[in-house]
């Protein structure tokens, strides 16, 4: 994997930044985008806008073409059974709300348990606590391990006969852990629950196989992966969201509309209410192409290299606290001893470093580590040692800095 030529593709990067080369680390948070997917958007909006299905001329027949074409790219992307299980959304967010609205709502009842980790992201956790408050239904929190990992004895001894839901994310957002979610499912299946997977941190880095997963629901976001802002997937296996039912109603979802009653299209259009995310599905597809051009198997070999190398890095910054397990995705969470994670980063930035400073949306997590916040650099396929070696020294400036002013 030639990361320099690749480097080359996302016009973004060849910038300064307060004077500085723009080093961005901070692809947890969204992706940068390469040419193709531009190019893919820009195509769709100069030579063929138009809505999609219901129209019969030809810029409606393009777009059409276009927008089921970028489903078909996903059903093969994560291995799915049929398109009709592939649902476009706006994002991670909206796809694990369907499931807890829809087949939550819907499944659960009081005694019944929903059980979740205390590493998840706020998006798969708020919903399955509305769900909760409405249905009676208990939720449960995994514990982590002490290098704040999961341990399948802990899943064992939390999932019970009357668990009904689990909904586990693949990666970790802060701690950068590989959750071992296809041994997850098969312990939630043994107990008759459905397994839910948040594959928002895990799809744009390694190869997914939700069928070799087992897993009845998997959702992510294509901002993450190359692809544009607001457009995202669920999939469902087919059994199950034929017995859902949707939650947004309007035009393209029906089939029939009388004075009183009203009918639903088949899969999966029933789910995608509305005139559709086009543009996105189309920026998706070339974002998936581009991703498989590259290689998923070398971009994990990429960002393992680089996580192992951030972590010797950053090791040698004194008084720097690293969170999550040794054996991790593209994501190193820290803090450095009286500095606030929030000045870390705005001292990064005026040397070019982007990274993330706050809560990372998992509040629960922060509590569990004892912190209130922390700072996240995370690598991607056009990142590079170099850049790591950035971080570091930019780093021991900040607390150079901050030791001399106090």
């Amino acid at each position: 994997m030639n990361v320099s030529d690749i480097r080359k593709q996302f016009p973004i990067l060849d910038q300064e930044v307060n004077g500085h080369p723009l080093v961005y680390l901070d692809s947890a948070a969204t992706s940068q985008k390469p040419i193709q997917v531009i190019e893919a958007l820009n195509k769709y909006y100069r030579e063929y806008n138009s809505n999609v299905h219901r129209g019969v001329h030809t810029l409606g027949t393009m777009a059409t073409d276009g927008y089921e074409g970028a489903r078909e790219k996903v059903r093969k992307f994560i291995n799915a059974k049929s398109t009709e299980e592939i649902i476009f959304t706006r994002g991670t967010t909206t796809a694990l709300n369907i499931v807890a609205a829809s087949y939550g709502r819907a499944n659960l009842q009081p005694g019944d348990e929903i059980v979740i980790t205390y590493m998840e992201h706020h998006s798969n956790i708020i919903p399955w606590q509305q769900v909760a408050k409405a249905t009676g239904a208990t939720l449960k929190y995994i514990d982590l391990t002490e290098d704040h990992a999961l341990s399948l004895e802990t899943v064992k001894e939390t999932i019970t006969p009357d668990t009904k839901i689990v909904s586990v994310m693949h990666v970790s957002n802060v701690l950068g852990s590989i959750n071992p979610v296809k041994e997850i499912a098969k312990i939630a299946h043994q107990h008759g629950a459905i397994m839910v997977v948040d594959g928002a941190q895990s799809t744009p880095h390694m190869k997914v196989d939700v069928q070799d997963l087992d897993c009845d629901f998997f959702a992510f976001s294509g901002h993450k992966m190359c692809g544009p802002t607001g457009i995202g997937v669920l999939y469902g296996k087919k059994e199950l969201l034929e017995k859902m039912e949707p939650v947004e109603f309007g035009g393209e979802m029906i089939d029939f509309v009388n004075l009183y009653d009203s009918t639903w299209k088949e899969l999966p259009w029933k789910f995608e209410g509305g005139t559709p995310i086009i543009a996105g599905a189309i920026g998706l597809g070339a974002a998936i192409d581009f991703l498989e051009e590259v290689g998923l198997d070398n971009i994990l070999a990429h960002e393992h290299k680089l996580a192992n190398y951030a972590l010797d890095r950053l090791s040698e910054v004194e008084g720097i606290t690293i969170y999550g397990p040794k054996e991790r995705a593209g994501v190193v969470t820290f803090n450095l001893d009286d500095v606030h994670p929030h000045d870390v980063a705005t001292v990064l930035d005026a040397e070019g470093v982007a990274v993330r400073a706050g809560h990372h949306c998992a509040q629960p997590l922060m509590k569990y580590l004892n912190v209130s916040s922390t700072a996240r650099a995370s690598f991607y396929l056009y990142n590079t040692e170099e850049e790591i070696d950035q971080l570091v020294s930019s780093l021991i400036k900040t607390k150079e800095y901050f030791t001399n002013v106090f």
